[in-house]
């Protein structure tokens, strides 16, 4: 199955809630002869008209699919409503729905509107431009995790217990090192006896070395012993798991610190990359934590986990559009193969619910 595939099956709680969500928007204010009705321009209330341009002329509908034309089934069949500012209104809030933030789903749905303004659209059309203005946010922030020739690659994950912080580690772990790459882990969230076994199941699994220290020992110390050892080793990575405890900032921040601190003695450009990995199931959350975590460390990279639980998807596109900062990869699964490279394209035809 492809990766998209599983997107799709398994992003079903957002891009069902969107897709009908337009679906019903469209069809909850067409009249009742919508269908077939050709897609030309309307009068639209004067009020309306005075702050939107004229309607671009747009290109000719495209012809069918074989499986369209045997059905006898066209968008031109589908209803269609008059996208004005009451319709506008309902897709923001839509959007709004689905996390995808206010400053967001404003631009999106003003996006829409230029050039549609005073025609009737249908779903399927409506569906294809939003997954278009979705993709154009998304696509400059779409990068794989870079790999320098530096070796050791220093990679420090950050993120707050229970993001799959851990669960990412050991699969990016293992597909490096599928893909010939040597890895070493450093298992740096002393403090969680849970966080050590788990990386030590993923380092088993992929034949990774997985270094640990007792329960409660300084990360920093563990960090600098983890880095001796892949620059020893000739190690092409070295990820450093973090601890995620948000209750007490000033101390995270201070252990962060020292853990850059600790190992730049023995590689001034390290880190490399700092990952922050985000749990999508807590929507808007994430934000926050973006943001506090740019002050904590020197954030490079994102990756979101957990699309396949949430109705909450839009919020990847919030983040894209507030903090720009490069999406690494997504993950829909606990299977290694459920953590993959961010793909704009895909990612917004499944949570506008297109096949």
């Amino acid at each position: 199955m492809s990766f998209f595939k599983k997107l799709k099956d398994k992003l079903f709680r957002s891009s069902d809630k969107i897709g009908e969500g337009l679906d019903a928007l469209v069809s909850d204010g067409a009249p009742p002869d919508a269908a077939g009705i050709a897609d030309a321009p309307v009068a639209v209330p004067a009020e309306t008209v005075s702050t939107v341009a004229p309607p671009a002329a747009e290109p000719e509908a495209p012809r069918p699919g074989l499986i369209g034309r045997l059905l006898g089934r066209t968008t031109a069949d589908e209803p269609r409503r008059v996208l004005d500012d009451a319709m506008l209104e309902s897709l923001e809030e839509l959007l709004i729905q689905a996390d995808m933030g206010v400053d967001t789903a404003l631009r999106v749905t003003a996006n829409i509107a230029e050039g549609r303004m005073g025609r009737r659209i249908s779903a399927t059309e409506l569906r294809t431009a939003l997954a278009d203005e979705i993709a154009r946010i998304l696509t400059p922030v779409a990068r794989p995790l870079p790999l320098y020739p530096q070796k050791p690659q220093v990679v420090l994950v950050v993120g707050v217990n229970g993001s799959g912080k851990t669960t990412t580690i050991g699969k990016l772990a293992s597909q490096f090192k599928a893909a010939g790459k040597s890895v070493i882990i450093a298992a740096g969230d002393t403090f969680r006896a849970a966080a050590v076994e788990q990386l030590q199941i993923w380092g088993t699994r992929a034949g990774v070395p997985v270094l640990t220290a007792p329960e409660g020992s300084d990360p920093a110390s563990l960090s600098f012993d983890a880095l001796t050892r892949a620059q020893a080793d000739g190690a092409d990575l070295l990820m450093i798991d973090t601890a995620g405890r948000l209750q007490n900032r000033a101390d995270l921040m201070e252990e962060l610190a020292k853990i850059v601190r600790v190992i730049r003695k023995k590689d001034p450009t390290a880190p490399h990359n700092t990952i922050l990995v985000l749990d999508a199931t807590t929507g808007q959350n994430a934000i926050a934590q973006v943001e506090i975590f740019r002050k904590i460390a020197d954030v490079s990279g994102l990756v979101m986990t957990k699309l396949d639980g949430t109705a909450k998807g839009g919020v990847l596109v919030a983040l894209a559009d507030k903090f720009g900062l490069p999406i690494h990869a997504i993950g829909v699964g606990e299977q290694i193969d459920d953590l993959q490279p961010f793909d704009p394209e895909d990612f917004a035809r499944a949570l506008c619910g297109i096949a």
